[in-house]
């Protein structure tokens, strides 16, 4: 199975539908923009207040929050705030993507 990886760019929150490492302008249905136009990649969600989030059986996520923004997992900081983090998609390679997405399919969002 193929998995297609989406562009990280976003613009107003909406995330680009193009594959990653696409030429040309960013798009999300009719909408358009450069790089230039982009948001920053700081996730909005950073520092907004957070708590553990449930384990699976293996512990995972280990102590880390669900960012109600991007939906990755966040080091929450002494005060109980989500880290500053990147708004990103998960990555299939990465070893954690299939226990995120078994995370979501046991206690969805």
């Amino acid at each position: 199975m193929t998995v297609m990886q989406f562009c990280r760019s976003r613009n107003d929150g909406r995330r680009c539908t193009r594959e990653l490492d696409h030429r040309g302008l960013h798009k999300h249905r009719t909408i358009m923009w450069t790089d230039a136009g982009a948001d920053a990649p700081r996730c909005p969600g950073s520092g907004v207040p957070g708590e553990p989030a449930v384990t699976l059986d293996d512990g995972f996520p280990g102590g880390r929050a669900l960012c109600p923004r991007c939906l990755s997992f966040v080091d929450l900081d002494a005060d109980g705030m989500l880290v500053e983090h990147e708004t990103s998609t998960v990555d299939p390679g990465d070893p954690d993507g299939q226990r995120h997405r078994e995370w979501f399919n046991n206690h969805g969002w």
